[in-house]
């Protein structure tokens, strides 16, 4: 594919590789939505174990530091015209309607894009939405095994000129619960009243 994807057609592209991942291939890792739980529930999966990358800082990052709080993990890029922009947005709400347990839920996003999303990019990026959200930058090399381990799908999709590319990939959520332990599978498109309901039946577990 040679040319840029317009808006429309990438958020479908975004979300139709998202659900036909869910729904094809990898259909036998995803149980049935969950009574007690708006999200799909993956408790005992056996992938989405764990991360170590390094941060936006250079620090390096892994699951179990997070120990005691709700973390919410997900994958994009900062050039997203709209999933990417919009979860971000979305997990905000849901810190807010948490209240004083929002400081309980730790949003991580893991770029797919570590060419264009250096550090000092993903920085300043994390700062329209929330200071203490966390930007992973995996390398070139590492990529596409937490892409791997987590199920992910991204592909880059070229543009005119070669800065011009865009990315696809999944457009989901996992959620770990204070134990570290991924719980959670949240599609684009869910409400932030719901993910929060979530988040609480996670913290109240604890």
């Amino acid at each position: 594919m040679s040319q840029t994807v317009s808006p429309v057609p990438r958020r479908a592209l975004l979300i139709a590789g998202s659900s036909a991942l869910a729904a094809g291939a990898l259909a036998f890792w995803l149980p049935q939505p969950s009574r007690e739980f708006k999200s799909v529930d993956i408790t005992g999966a056996d992938y989405a174990r764990d991360f170590s990358l390094p941060d936006h800082t250079g620090r390096l990052r892994k699951l179990q530091e997070f120990r005691g709080r709700v973390v919410a993990v997900f994958f994009g890029f900062t050039q997203c015209p709209d999933v990417c922009p919009t979860t971000l947005t979305e997990m905000t709400r849901v810190k807010q309607l948490l209240g004083d347990d929002g400081k309980k839920l730790q949003v991580v996003f893991i770029t797919v894009d570590p060419q264009r999303d250096i550090p000092a990019v993903l920085q300043a990026y994390m700062r329209n939405f929330d200071p203490q959200y966390l930007a992973l930058v995996p390398t070139e090399q590492q990529l596409p095994e937490v892409a791997k381990e987590f199920k992910i799908y991204y592909k880059r999709i070229e543009g005119k000129t070669p800065s011009a590319y865009v990315m696809e990939h999944s457009a989901v959520t996992f959620i770990f619960d204070t134990k570290g332990r991924v719980r959670l599978y949240s599609r684009y498109g869910l409400e932030p009243e719901a993910l929060a309901s979530d988040v609480r039946k996670l913290l109240k577990e604890a």
